[in-house]
């Protein structure tokens, strides 16, 4: 890992989108080499493989990447042991993920000064609510009720993290923290730097694309995070194809396959697994005219790199009734949040929930991007 007498600037991610806006990052703010991204890949082949070809992409931008295997065995403790000592000497730490505890635990020995947190999709929103709100970090899918054993072991090093992640207002001494992002931040707590991700990294190496004529559907992973009832999701997605004459589905790399089976049994969607984060496999097309979605980070990403495209990008509210029993109480209003910014801030269509959809819709037009 590459060190200079100024310090590094070294990078932490775990997903293809947070390594995606680790280089919009750099890009967007002129960063200078030396830039370490440390990929701390999961175990699930589709992640690995779209992390495989971002790193690829990163390379070949002059960022050196460094693949390191951090679960399973031995693997937590010869990540810590080898990341120590230039985590410890970094100027600045990128962070894709606050709420990883695998994050967690390696900001403990983090002594940056300055710590940047990229797009982790639409968790940088709770994210920040939670850091305004002075409450411990808790994913917006989960209950944040007990936790047992594992999370009270776990609380010294999720507290450390929290004011390691915390910035220090009107200090010249304390921690500078700022968030990289796309989303909507609303009411951020004093000191924080909040910069706009525009994509331009995508949109100067991507495109433009061929736009064709027929609709998009972006899939979700609601149905895995046991947000969104499984049956009641392959209804939507039908009444949607139906409505809008949708011809391919963009998978979300978490999607069973079991599942994706069953679309395409029920509507004939063509189901396309990604090999990028779909901010770049739209960008270099061809993609449908329009783009249909359901609440989620793409909302809002989509139309900054689609921008000047002619693309129309629209979202579709869950309904409550979608719901599992044992959702998040906040699954619901966060849901909300994403497509009503969507609207406010990107342009972005909204189109019903329930038995309208299912008829065929036929509001205002979407928005153009």
């Amino acid at each position: 890992m590459t060190e200079d007498a100024g310090g590094t600037t070294v990078a932490l991610v775990e997903s293809p989108v947070q390594l995606l806006n680790v280089l919009e990052w750099a890009y967007q703010g002129g960063t200078v080499i030396p830039l370490t991204v440390v990929v701390l890949p999961p175990t699930e082949p589709l992640s690995r493989g779209q992390l495989r070809r971002m790193a690829e992409l990163a390379m070949d931008d002059g960022l050196e990447v460094r693949w390191q295997e951090a679960r399973g065995g031995a693997g937590p403790l010869r990540t810590m042991t080898s990341l120590a000592r230039p985590l410890r000497r970094a100027r600045r730490v990128v962070l894709g993920d606050p709420f990883s505890r695998y994050v967690q635990t390696l900001l403990t020995v983090v002594k940056a000064r300055e710590v940047v947190v990229v797009d982790d999709g639409t968790a940088t929103m709770e994210f920040t609510a939670q850091l305004s709100r002075g409450e411990r970090f808790v994913r917006w899918h989960r209950s944040g009720r007990g936790g047992g054993a594992r999370a009270m072991l776990f609380a010294p090093i999720a507290s450390t993290a929290r004011r390691r992640l915390t910035p220090s207002e009107g200090s010249s001494s304390g921690t500078q923290v700022e968030v990289f992002t796309s989303m909507p931040v609303v009411d951020p707590p004093p000191g924080l730097k909040v910069t706009a991700n525009e994509f331009a990294w995508t949109r100067s190496r991507f495109g433009p694309p061929s736009v064709g004529t027929a609709t998009d559907l972006v899939g979700t992973s609601l149905v895995e995070t046991g947000v969104v009832d499984h049956d009641r999701y392959l209804e939507a997605v039908a009444s949607l194809t139906k409505a809008y004459g949708a011809t391919r589905y963009f998978a979300h790399r978490r999607e069973r396959a079991d599942k994706l089976h069953q679309l395409h049994l029920h509507t004939g969607l063509e189901i396309v697994r990604p090999d990028l984060p779909l901010e770049i496999i739209a960008r270099r097309g061809p993609i449908g005219r329009t783009i249909v979605s359901f609440p989620s980070t793409v909302v809002h990403t989509l139309p900054l790199a689609l921008a000047g495209t002619g693309v129309k990008v629209a979202v579709c509210e869950v309904d409550a009734t979608w719901l599992t029993e044992t959702a998040s109480p906040r699954a619901q209003g966060f849901l909300s949040s994403v497509a009503g910014a969507a609207r406010e801030r990107r342009g972005v269509d909204g189109l019903p929930v329930g038995p309208a959809t299912a008829t065929g819709w036929s509001g205002a037009p979407a928005a153009s991007v």
